[in-house]
C-alpha cells in the first residue's frame, strides 16, 4: 500500500527537476531568461518582427541548417515536414527560444576556456557554430558587431 507521504516524495523531487531544467527537460546551465533576451539582442537588437534574410529568419536570426541541429522544432501543432515549418517557428519568439535550447542541448560548452559554461559561451556558439565556436569572433566585422552588441546587454546577465 502507498502512502500520500510516499507518493508525495517522487513528485516533489520530480517538480525540483522540473523547477531546475529548461522546458525540454535538459538542464543547460546559465541559459537564463536574460541570456536568450541577450542572444536576442546579439542577433537582430531582438527585433521580434524580423522576417527572413538571405536564408536566416526571426528574432534570433535562425537558419535552417541550424534548426535541422536543434531536432526540428514547429510551433504545437505544425508537422517538421511541412516546407515552411521552420520558418514559421524561428519567426515566433517563443517557438525560436525552444530551438535555440535544442541547439545549445547539442552544441553547448565552454568555448573560451575559462571554465565557466555561461552566456558567452553561447553567444560564440551562436556566432561561430556548434562545432567552431572556440574561434574568436573579433575576425570579422559580423563578429566584431556581435561583440559590441554583447557588451551592449552584459550588464543584464548580471
Amino acid at each position: 500500500m502507498i502512502t500520500g507521504l510516499q507518493l508525495s516524495l517522487p513528485i516533489c523531487i520530480l517538480a525540483a527537476v522540473l523547477f531546475w531544467t529548461n522546458s525540454a527537460g535538459v538542464f543547460i546551465p546559465n541559459l537564463t531568461e536574460a541570456c536568450y533576451r541577450c542572444l536576442c539582442h546579439v542577433s537582430t537588437r531582438c527585433l521580434t518582427s524580423h522576417e527572413c534574410t538571405a536564408g536566416y529568419c526571426g528574432p534570433f536570426n535562425i537558419s535552417r541548417v541550424y534548426w535541422i541541429d536543434a531536432g526540428k522544432v514547429t510551433l504545437p501543432e505544425d508537422d517538421s515536414n511541412r516546407n515552411h515549418a521552420w520558418e514559421d517557428c524561428a519567426r515566433n519568439y517563443y517557438c525560436s527560444k525552444r530551438i535555440i535550447e535544442g541547439y545549445l542541448e547539442k552544441f553547448g560548452k565552454d568555448c573560451n576556456g575559462d571554465g565557466v559554461t555561461n552566456c558567452f559561451d553561447y553567444m560564440m556558439i551562436n556566432g561561430n557554430g556548434g562545432y567552431g565556436c572556440t574561434a574568436p569572433l573579433n575576425r570579422s566585422e559580423n563578429g566584431r558587431r556581435w561583440l559590441a552588441r554583447y557588451e551592449e546587454c552584459r550588464h543584464s546577465l548580471e
